[in-house]
């Protein structure tokens, strides 16, 4: 039948052909223009100062209520569902000081973290200046025979990381990329057919800011001279776009509007100078740290994002890029900063963060979501952690034999209790005349009742040691300065009285005497206890300690502060009792004080 249809319809054709008129001329249609190719979206994930929070944050709230905030389990969640969102497109980085903060790190020298980082998939992450803490493999922080090296905890994991570690303007003493870190500093990667370039920046502050000895053998360059010449190189490897991760960062104090940078505080942050120095169209968006503030700005055409770390949250940029010309679309380039990472927020305020919550009147956690679908903890990394976790809270339930007589609040903006608890601990360890303790080495309240080392372990996490500086009545009062005029909070002192401006800034100090109101000794010379990162030049005071002779300065290193405050304890009837307040004497302002957080 089929056949017996076709030949009609061939000589109906044949037929129609052969009848007179002219033969139609056949139609043409002409071919369409191609639509032009689409931008290609890449994600930038930026997180910075995770300080070893592989586990959330939990608290209970006034009502009974437990809230969790951040963490890797979930935060890896939000990554799936941004993955889901521009599949093969997206970079997750780091700007740096992964490891020192948290037990659960610590306990494996930063391990457990690169482990998280490696299953999460980060593409690349920046050095910090905690990133040394360590020092050798083993529980000194410092190398102290022939035989360790001072740098071996940091080399293991970046042995153990399936990502580089990024700097480039960290180099060996001749100048050259330390060996051991594999790369330049800088490192391309392809994203959705496009090549990325990414390079890494580190504080200059980093000596200062750890222990100097794990980084004697290094030396730290211009971030801007090394930024600049590291994005030329990427160039001319035929990167299309180039990130900088840096473990440098400034402030911002308003996220509404991108474009508007005037809430950012240009002359404390070193990332401002890199952006200034840079030439227009070097790098095409940063991912900041170092200051724990948030950053979620262009700065010209180059977007930047830093959160306040620790896990709590997390930053997007979207980058647009060109197919023909092969550049980022700058007008396309979209920013959503400081994105919280919660398990469960509040229906109303879509928060988890405590602080806000503990004030707030019938809250109802209800499940986040993140681009539109639930945010649940990824099983594989709690699988990872788990382990870490069981580690840690065998080790926080072990009692250090010390019991705290009452409950001391931990407080950055005033005079407290438990921070001069702490002082009085330093200047009864090491013997000296006064103490001096920075408001950002607590960390958190002291409880009462028998103190665990967890607890201990939340309000000192820093392994600082205990120094002793020589100084005489002028110096102790510019160290003084330097240390109250810097936003650093209020230092805790013990065997010093001080009068302080209510406002944080450089003229707060106004003046030091010794308890009762005694006047220093014009020629005296006063044994002041510190910790050792003050001593470094931590927290603004270096113009004081990195003129003191050597003789002058008595480094502790036998105990830790942790050490310190419980044999403190010991010494005093196993007991820690909250000492008088008093010895800060804060003048009244004339009008309210600009925010000062740490």
């Amino acid at each position: 039948m089929r056949t017996f249809r076709s030949s009609v319809l061939a000589l109906a054709v044949v037929a129609s052909a052969c009848k007179g008129g002219p033969t139609p001329a056949p139609v043409v249609t002409a071919p369409s223009a191609p639509a032009p190719a689409e931008p290609v979206r890449l994600t930038l994930v930026g997180t910075n100062d995770f300080h070893g929070w592989v586990m959330p944050h939990r608290a209970t709230l006034p009502d009974g209520q437990k809230v969790e905030q951040g963490g890797a389990a979930l935060f890896a969640s939000y990554v799936a569902r941004l993955r889901e969102a521009n599949p093969g497109g997206v970079l997750l980085v780091d700007g740096g000081d992964l490891f020192q903060g948290t037990l659960a790190s610590n306990l494996g020298e930063g391990a457990i973290v690169v482990d998280v980082y490696n299953l999460l998939g980060y593409t690349a992450v920046a050095i910090g200046n905690h990133e040394f803490d360590y020092g050798p493999v083993g529980p000194g922080p410092v190398a102290t025979r022939p035989d360790e090296d001072p740098l071996g905890a940091l080399k293991a994991r970046v042995a153990q990381a399936k990502f580089p570690f990024l700097s480039a303007n960290v180099r060996e003493k001749d100048g050259r990329p330390p060996a051991w870190l594999g790369n330049d500093g800088t490192t391309v990667v392809t994203v959705k057919g496009v090549k990325v370039g990414l390079l890494g920046l580190s504080t200059l502050s980093t000596p200062q800011t750890t222990n100097p000895a794990n980084v004697a053998g290094l030396k730290f360059e211009s971030l801007a001279d090394s930024a600049k010449q590291a994005a030329k190189s990427l160039r001319e490897q035929g990167a299309e776009v180039v990130v900088a991760i840096a473990h440098a960062g400034g402030k911002c104090t308003d996220l509404a509007n991108p474009r508007d940078t005037s809430g950012c505080e240009r002359d404390d942050g070193e990332i401002y100078a890199v952006l200034e120095a840079l030439p227009k169209g070097a790098v095409d968006a940063v991912v900041a740290g170092h200051t724990h503030q948030v950053m979620g700005h262009f700065f010209g055409d180059v977007p930047v994002i830093e959160t306040t770390g620790l896990s709590r949250s997390f930053g997007v940029v979207d980058l647009f890029v060109d197919p023909v010309t092969h550049r980022v679309l700058p007008e396309r380039t979209r920013i959503n900063a400081a994105i919280p990472v919660c398990g469960a927020v509040d229906a109303t305020l879509k928060s988890c963060d405590p602080l806000k919550l503990r004030d707030a009147k019938d809250v109802r956690l209800v499940q986040a979501t993140f681009l539109g679908q639930p945010v649940t903890p990824d099983a594989r990394v709690e699988s990872l952690v788990a382990p870490a976790e069981a580690r840690v809270e065998e080790e926080q339930r072990r009692p250090v034999g010390v019991e705290t007589q009452a409950r001391m609040p931990q407080v950055y903006e005033g005079e407290s209790a438990l921070g001069n608890l702490i002082a009085d601990a330093m200047r009864e360890a090491a013997r000296s005349d006064a103490a001096v303790m920075n408001a950002g080495g607590i960390r958190a309240d002291l409880p009462q009742g028998p103190l665990t080392f967890g607890k201990l372990y939340e309000i000192l996490p820093f392994d600082n040691t205990l120094a002793v500086l020589e100084l005489s009545a002028d110096e102790l009062r510019r160290f003084l300065s330097l240390a109250y005029g810097g936003r650093k909070g209020v230092f805790a002192v013990s065997g010093l009285e001080v009068t302080l401006g209510a406002c944080p800034g450089p003229e707060r100090f106004q003046g030091v005497t010794l308890p009762g109101g005694k006047p220093l000794k014009a020629k005296a010379t006063y044994r002041v206890a510190v910790p050792d990162f003050l001593l470094r030049g931590g927290d603004g005071v270096g113009p004081v300690t990195s003129t003191l002779p050597r003789e002058r300065i008595n480094l502790l290193q036998a105990q830790d502060l942790r050490e310190v405050l419980t044999a403190y304890g010991r010494a005093h009837g196993n007991a820690l009792k909250p000492p008088a307040l008093g010895r800060v004497h804060l003048v009244k302002p004339a009008g309210p004080c600009a925010d000062a957080k740490p």
